[in-house]
């Protein structure tokens, strides 16, 4: 009997470390207003295709990653991303059945979930945005998941992670 040895946990960790390098890249100002949530996107993806291993508690660590990468407040962050991932987990039966561009539209709403999350924090602490410009990254994410959604999946069958 051949036991083969998978590292299909360093996928799942590297994906998120790129991710999180993703969102920390130096952009110019006007560009920075497009940035995705390539953390969250990554975060529903793991989410939905392996909802029995990466769940509530990994969101929360990717969110404090995240809250200690952008210097924010810590924990504002992970509690959208706890909400993102739990919602995906729960959900994740329908979403699967959906098509990419209707999964797109959900990512958008989730983000757009996340982005609500962090903007109540802020706005309790008296730090709320009062542009529209804060929802584009929600957009964005959105437009860019199917192709976010092909690589990962195209990742998750080579490394056969499951």
């Amino acid at each position: 009997m051949v036991i083969r040895r998978h590292h299909s946990g360093w996928i799942i960790i590297a994906s998120f470390v790129v991710a999180l390098l993703l969102g920390i890249v130096i952009m110019p100002a006007w560009t920075a207003l497009f940035r995705p949530e390539w953390a969250a996107m990554v975060l529903i993806y793991w989410c939905l295709a392996l909802p029995h291993r990466i769940n509530v508690g990994y969101g929360w660590l990717a969110g404090l990653c995240v809250d200690v990468l952008s210097g924010a407040l810590l924990g504002q962050h992970a509690l959208g991303f706890a909400v993102i991932a739990y919602l995906v987990v729960k959900l994740h039966q329908r979403l699967r059945v959906f098509p990419v561009w209707q999964q797109a539209l959900s990512v958008t709403v989730f983000v757009a979930l996340e982005q609500l999350l962090v903007l109540w924090v802020q706005g309790m602490i008296g730090l709320a945005h009062e542009s529209w410009t804060y929802w584009l990254p929600s957009i964005v994410s959105g437009l860019l998941w199917p192709w976010t959604f092909w690589l990962l999946r195209r990742l998750r069958r080579r490394f056969r992670v499951s």
